[in-house]
């Protein structure tokens, strides 16, 4: 029987405005997963990146299975009483709706979930990210799986040589998953093409076209989408199966020493560079930078081990150093130019209102003819 990942994070609380959420309400998320598991899951993880809490899951459901995805909620919407009862900032901001409608996707927290057989040995990894939207992760994913600058196993591997198969979603379109497959290495140019659109175009999931099989999943879920307002940035998560005929975790991590700019930092609608953190850090500066953790795991007859914090090492240390500054240079700029999203993905309505009231004062200046100029 196949095993399923199922990673879910929500924003139900914090403390102080977007730092954290508080001890009390963390305990409520792990106590109503200790309350419901039975005969649903076989293990699972629990931890927080910035205001977001992350819930693993692992069990034998498959993707989609109702009685998962209502777990999830049923968890979300319980813990977040105690976020009302503690009056934490923004409780329950990121559950959408008012009901359960069959799947979490839609309601509002993010949720990416991967089957497969298990290898004798299956490790993963299972990333985090807070302060920024699901294209935060097209550039290290295309790095690490198509581009042998970054993943030597393209020319090294021989169960590499065939490439991968992107899955991405057009994130801007409603009503429908709208979704476009293409190969690497023979169509990189056409994946580059649309993932240079960040705030459009998403990678869903990455396949080795060697085995067929599954390796990535990313929530793709837009909040504003949902809403029909700014509710929060989407602060998406990713699960990455790693080594042997994928490719290998340092690999998958490589490109996230670059410290790339991505949407997000203060109200959703600036740019900052996504800075790797470790596990259960909280958020603070310019509700910022972007962040993303990543804990590593093998997965072994339906248990977890423990995790390893993949971004606490001494590395990564001068990566956040040379993230810091560049936020820093980013943030003198202010609201100029690419500092702050443009205004088409502007997520809060004020200035939305007040470019409409501007708009009705402009006036078309009629030029004066030649004889009226003598």
């Amino acid at each position: 029987m196949k095993t399923t990942l199922t990673l879910a994070k929500a924003d139900i609380g914090s403390i102080g405005g977007h730092i954290r959420p508080s001890r009390r309400l963390l305990d409520a998320v792990a106590r109503q997963i200790k309350r419901r598991k039975a005969g649903l899951i076989s293990d699972f993880y629990m931890s927080h990146t910035g205001d977001d809490i992350a819930v693993l899951l692992v069990h034998k459901k498959g993707k989609n299975a109702r009685a998962i995805h209502k777990f999830i909620w049923d968890v979300f919407v319980a813990a977040s009483r105690e976020a009302h009862k503690q009056g934490l900032y923004g409780a329950g901001q990121d559950l959408l709706k008012d009901a359960f409608s069959g799947n979490v996707k839609g309601l509002g927290p993010g949720v990416c979930e991967l089957e497969f057989d298990e290898r004798p040995n299956e490790p993963f990894l299972a990333f985090a990210a807070d302060k920024t939207d699901p294209g935060a992760f097209n550039l290290p994913l295309y790095l690490a799986f198509a581009d042998p600058m970054y993943n030597s196993g393209l020319m090294l591997s021989p169960s590499m040589f065939k490439g991968f198969r992107f899955t991405i979603m057009d994130v801007s379109h409603v009503g429908a998953d709208r979704v476009i497959e293409l190969d690497a290495p023979e169509e990189i140019y056409d994946i580059a093409a649309l993932l240079r659109d960040n705030q459009r175009f998403v990678v869903e999931s990455v396949a080795s076209r060697g085995t067929g099989e599954q390796c990535v999943a990313v929530s793709t879920t837009r909040l504003h989408n949902i809403a029909g307002k700014y509710t929060g940035k989407d602060d998406p998560v990713m699960l990455v199966r790693v080594q042997g005929t994928f490719p290998a975790t340092g690999e998958v991590l490589q490109p996230f020493g670059i410290g790339h700019f991505v949407a997000g930092f203060m109200r959703g609608s600036h740019v900052g560079p996504l800075m790797p953190v470790r596990i259960n850090s909280a958020i603070s500066w310019f509700d910022g930078p972007p962040v993303v953790s990543c804990l590593a795991f093998c997965v072994h007859r339906g248990k977890l081990t423990e995790p390893a914090d993949a971004f606490d090492h001494p590395f990564w240390d001068h990566v956040r150093d040379n993230v810091s500054h560049k936020a820093m240079a980013m943030r003198e700029q202010g609201f100029s130019g690419c500092a702050m999203l443009p205004y088409q993905e502007l997520e809060y309505g004020g200035i939305v209102e007040k470019m409409e009231a501007l708009d009705r004062r402009f006036r078309i200046r009629k030029e004066k003819s030649a004889k009226t100029r003598k």
